[in-house]
């Protein structure tokens, strides 16, 4: 499997002889180039300009939303990863975690996830190789957020995503902010990601994209 980001949460996953997936495609008016990508499946976290630009990626099937579905060879799982804003705020911020499972590998993509989850909902994730995780902040996960999640899940790879790059005009930390939480320093950003599951490391890894875009 291969993994490629996009910036912000939109990352292109491909397989051979297996449905090529697209997650939380976002529109130019983050900030960012919206992304023009090719794919059979494009799936949705929540209904939002830095998520949900299903328009640009042509010729792909939608999930929005929890459920199980069975594409090409990919198996995909949404998992309902809502929450309340806050304890004195009972608004309900929308969001679907989705496990892609590939004869290689299994990738979680947390969606905007704004609170660590329920033990019910990490059980629902089942066993996670790559964790697509949210650092920034703002109305997602903060760094230290996002260590405690990845603490809970115990993936074998950890990909940040959704923190501050080039022209994007959402105001979220860098990704400086969530290495020192993660005990690390400055990391070498590869092109793409490729994984399979006999190489899978023993401890957790944290692996950091260059994103296409800007």
């Amino acid at each position: 499997m291969e993994i490629a980001w996009h910036g912000h949460s939109c990352f292109r996953l491909t397989e051979r002889n297996a449905a090529s997936i697209v997650t939380d495609p976002f529109d130019k008016n983050i900030g960012l180039a919206a992304p023009r990508l090719k794919a059979d499946v494009v799936t949705i976290s929540h209904d939002a300009p830095g998520h949900s630009n299903y328009d640009a990626i042509k010729g792909a099937r939608t999930i929005i939303g929890p459920g199980e579905y069975e594409i090409g060879g990919a198996f995909i799982t949404g998992v309902n990863a809502s929450s309340t804003k806050s304890e004195t705020d009972s608004e309900t911020l929308l969001n679907t975690a989705y496990v892609i499972t590939y004869e290689s590998a299994s990738v979680c993509h947390l969606g905007d996830i704004s609170t660590i989850p329920s033990q019910t909902q990490i059980e629902a994730l089942g066993t996670v190789d790559v964790l697509l995780v949210p650092v920034g902040g703002g109305k997602s996960l903060n760094a230290a957020q996002a260590a405690e999640i990845i603490s809970l899940i115990e993936p074998s790879i950890v990909v940040p995503m959704h923190y501050r790059i080039g022209n994007i005009k959402v105001k979220l930390d860098p990704l400086s902010r969530f290495l020192k939480e993660m005990g690390l320093g400055k990391i070498d950003s590869e092109s793409n990601l490729k994984v399979v599951k006999s190489n899978l490391p023993e401890e957790t890894q944290v692996r950091v994209l260059e994103p296409k875009t800007g």
